[in-house]
């Protein structure tokens, strides 16, 4: 018994028996044992949909009543919504002339018989939707119906118009054509005018047609209730003109019975698909899980084939470029997203202030050359004024060069940590072991290349040199503009209290000129002194075509370490830290860390036990189909 009603109407799953045995024959039989005995082995549990009946109804259409008459058992009745959750009934064929039921719900078992079976409905129920009048909504009453192997059965009252029934809405949003829909009709000695009419016109496309039946009334046995039915049919002035093809419940008995065999038949082959699908499947993957480990040999093979096939991926992601284990995980597109980081580096390098040319433009020279005066020859440019604006400049941006490193090996860490825990993943306990190992390699790689980066950024700071041809042919470009500089400085002036005035500009726009390789650079700050300007202006120059250089030196050996590194993690550094980690830390007990984690074990046994129900499954089919040469 499950939970599942909505908007007032009710199902029921009819699995594979109807009590009238007179229906059965030798040909229907054995195909209804062996959906019952696919159903009593859970197949459905694989996914795999079984041929059943489903009846729906709107409340108070006779349902239960419906139920009663063709299970031959009494269920719960009363004013309301009496069926509160799905009752799914499975009628077995049983050679002992004893009746037995037990019902079944929230994984408990009852067993009842037929005087007390509606209590124990009732009582079920409660537990499943409480007490009072409440429906439980779990599971919906369409994912019954919704599968081709369901058979609709829709019971309508004669007392409504079938059109305006919510359960005949409900079963054409799932069979638009009625081709696996049967109509019940019940109370017809209620409400015969018509009857005849309302069936024969099929205004709401019932494809397998309609029975009308009369249900057993107040204390009637079920004997006198057909007894009682057939004279309806029989002697009634308008409900006698019914076919008699579609009257009754031995009728529909006959009909659920020869309905549900056809589509035993027509659904066999895809059930047998199916369960060969699903076993295939699952032999495979239990195939490919890991072996348990007996052995200290066992487990050492199987460790250093994860740390293997863990350092191909990272040389595929991180050294070659290849993703084509992780496709649509653009994160692991490793040597794209260390190209966007280096990008990012060299962006933030080339577009801060001390990489600016015009920004405050000669002040800082001017104020370095005025501060190394000394009782020297006049005009004469001292190396130490140089790297003293080149000292400055570099410990301006010395702290980049660092945070993008640590940028780029907490990413890698990542990475490394996300690859290692996938090729372990079935060995929780060496996934600390190895999680532990990744963070400790990573920590040695980051304090390696952050001694390497400061180094490098202190020898730009104390020396200056290069062998690049570029420098002087820059400073030679930029230094043939300095007489342009010149003139337009004399066109400026500078009043005592230091206001600006241009002359030779337009009224109120700022004193400036143009530099190619600088573009337009504001002068109006400048003081028209000639020597120092000359010799500002100098020193400005060769800071310029230098600078160029630093950067490209803190971008180029940037990438040129960040690949030399990740190839030595990946190819040396990698397996001996692992080595370390496994036979120091944790004593070599290698056969405890490559124990099967709770989730792998639980996995294991559950495809054992579906390989198991499957073959099972399968062999019951292979009868039938062997039997009926299908």
């Amino acid at each position: 018994m499950g939970g599942g009603n909505a908007q007032g109407s009710e199902i029921v799953d009819i699995s594979s028996y109807l009590p009238l045995v007179s229906s059965f024959n030798e040909s229907i039989r054995p195909l209804l044992d062996a959906v019952d005995k696919l159903r009593h082995l859970r197949v459905i549990e694989e996914g795999i949909q079984l041929p059943t009946i489903v009846v729906v109804g709107d409340q108070s259409s006779g349902k239960s009543s419906v139920l009663e008459s063709l299970a031959g058992i009494s269920l719960p009745r009363g004013q309301g919504i009496c069926t509160r959750v799905p009752l799914v009934m499975r009628l077995q064929h049983n050679p002992s002339p004893k009746l037995e039921l037990s019902l079944e719900f929230n994984g408990n078992t009852v067993i009842t018989d037929e005087d007390h079976v509606s209590d124990a409905i009732n009582d079920a129920t409660a537990v499943i939707a409480g007490c009072g009048k409440g429906i439980s909504n779990t599971p919906l009453i369409l994912l019954y119906i919704i599968p081709e192997e369901s058979i609709i059965l829709n019971v309508l009252s004669a007392t409504v118009d079938f059109t305006t029934c919510e359960s005949i809405r409900m079963s054409q949003k799932v069979d638009k054509t009625g081709v696996r829909t049967l109509a019940v009709v019940t109370k017809a000695d209620k409400s015969p005018e018509g009857l005849l009419e309302k069936v024969t016109a099929d205004d709401v496309n019932i494809g397998l047609g309609y029975v009308c039946v009369r249900n057993r009334i107040g204390d009637e046995s079920y004997e006198e209730a057909r007894r009682e039915e057939a004279r309806l049919f029989e002697t009634h002035p308008l409900l006698s003109k019914l076919d008699k093809s579609m009257v009754g419940v031995p009728v529909l008995a006959q009909k659920l019975m020869q309905i549900q065999a056809t589509i035993i038949s027509k659904c066999l082959p895809d059930i047998v698909r199916q369960i060969d699908d699903k076993l295939n499947a699952n032999i495979s993957e239990l195939d490919k899980m890991p072996k348990k480990m007996s052995s200290v040999s066992e487990a050492m093979t199987a460790f250093i084939s994860i740390i293997v096939s863990a350092k191909e991926t990272l040389r595929k992601i991180l050294v070659r470029g290849e993703f084509d284990e992780y496709p649509d995980d653009k994160k692991m597109h490793c040597t794209a997203r260390l190209v966007e980081m280096l990008n990012e580096y060299k962006n933030t390098l080339y577009s801060c202030p001390e990489s600016d040319p015009k920004r405050d433009f000669l002040v800082e020279e001017i104020e370095v050359f005025e501060e190394a005066q000394g009782i020297k020859l006049p005009n004469f440019l001292g190396h130490n004024v140089f790297q003293s604006i080149l000292w400055r400049k570099v410990e301006g941006i010395s702290k980049m060069p660092v945070r993008f490193l640590e940028q780029v090996w907490q990413y890698i860490e990542s990475v490394v940590i996300s690859v290692l825990l996938h090729h372990s993943s079935n060995y929780h306990q060496l996934q600390c072991s190895i999680k532990q190992a990744g963070f400790n390699i990573i920590a040695k790689m980051k304090e390696r290349s952050t001694n390497w980066v400061v180094e490098t950024v202190q020898m730009e700071k104390l020396t200056d040199y290069t062998s690049s041809p570029d420098y002087l042919k820059d400073w030679n470009y930029l230094m043939a503009q300095k007489q342009k500089f010149l003139d337009d400085m004399s066109k400026t002036s500078v009043v005592a209290n230091g206001n600006l005035r241009d002359f030779g500009h337009v009224l109120n726009q700022a004193p400036q000129t143009t530099i190619q390789g600088l573009g337009v650079v504001r002068i109006g700050h400048l003081k028209n002194d000639w020597n120092v300007l000359n010799q500002a202006f100098d020193l400005k120059m060769r800071m310029v075509a230098y600078w160029k250089i630093v950067l490209w030196r803190l971008v180029d050996f940037m990438a040129l370490h960040l690949q030399y590194s990740v190839k030595n993690l990946v190819n040396e550094e990698m397996e001996p830290e692992f080595i370390n980690e496994l036979m120091v830390s944790n004593g070599g007990e290698i056969l405890k860390l490559l124990e099967e984690s709770p989730a792998v074990s639980c996995k294991r046994v559950k495809l054992k036990m579906s390989i198991k129900k499957l073959t099972e499954s399968k062999e019951v089919v292979a009868k039938i189909l062997d039997k009926h040469g299908a």
